[in-house]
């Protein structure tokens, strides 16, 4: 049986083109989180104004880019939007980062609103009465204790963009997936690639959540490095 009769060999050959799709998997997924959480804030902050012009296209976008699949957004960006636009494609790590991006926007715009709303609304008056504007509230007192709040969410965003990037694969972007699907074309044996895929795409997805938790931990408002050095002498 081929499930028994396993050849990694055919994998350490095509290594080159794994260790190649690593690097464009971190690429697509760091550029587009870092670009999607920028995004994000914009359109969390316009979606928690009370001024209609703001709240109603922030909420449209929202509402669009949740309610339709990465997939179908990646095509209609590097396929028609991208070329419209440009006369041309302007390759898959483009229009990747593009998709991924404005997707992920649209996700880290309900975590920004959510942690923001679940400050109290005294922190604001009390802000405010200090003499802070708005602006100035919202920066170095809102922002500051939601973002607490926010790391868990955020860490799962991340996460999940990490796996979706894997869709960006349908328009030839040689990420991980990319690799396995050489791999089984060029053998015809499926187990081992997509295996190895898999486990690539499982120990990155465990290296993050191991930092993510670390930075939770750190920004907790619980975390006090002296008293938790002092507990382990103590422990030891």
């Amino acid at each position: 049986m081929e499930f028994l009769d396993f050849r990694w060999d055919i994998i350490w050959n095509y290594r080159e083109s794994f260790i190649r799709g690593i690097w464009v998997t971190l690429i697509l997924t760091i550029c587009g989180f870092i670009g999607g959480f920028i995004l994000g804030v914009l359109l969390g902050l316009g979606k928690n104004s009370k001024k209609k012009w703001l709240y109603f296209p922030c909420k449209l976008y929202i509402d669009l880019f949740r309610g339709t699949p990465l997939l179908v957004q990646i095509f209609i960006i590097h396929l028609a939007l991208i070329p419209t636009l440009f006369g041309h494609s302007l390759g898959f790590m483009v229009s990747g980062i593009t998709a991924l991006v404005l997707n992920c926007a649209a996700y880290t715009a309900e975590i920004i609103r959510a942690g923001i709303q679940s400050i109290d609304k005294g922190q604001m008056e009390a802000a405010r009465s200090l003499g802070l504007n708005q602006f100035q509230a919202m920066r170095k007192v809102i922002l500051p204790q939601a973002f607490r709040r926010m790391i868990p969410p955020l860490g799962n965003e991340f996460i999940t963009l990490l796996k979706d990037s894997s869709l960006v694969t349908v328009i030839a972007a040689n990420d991980i997936l990319y690799a396995a699907k050489v791999v089984s074309g060029a053998y015809f044996r499926f187990w081992e690639p997509y295996l190895a895929a898999a486990a690539l795409y499982l120990t990155l997805t465990f290296i993050v959540s191991k930092v993510v938790s670390l930075i939770e931990r750190r920004f907790s408002i619980e975390y006090n490095p002296r008293k938790n050095k002092n507990e382990g002498r103590v422990g030891a």
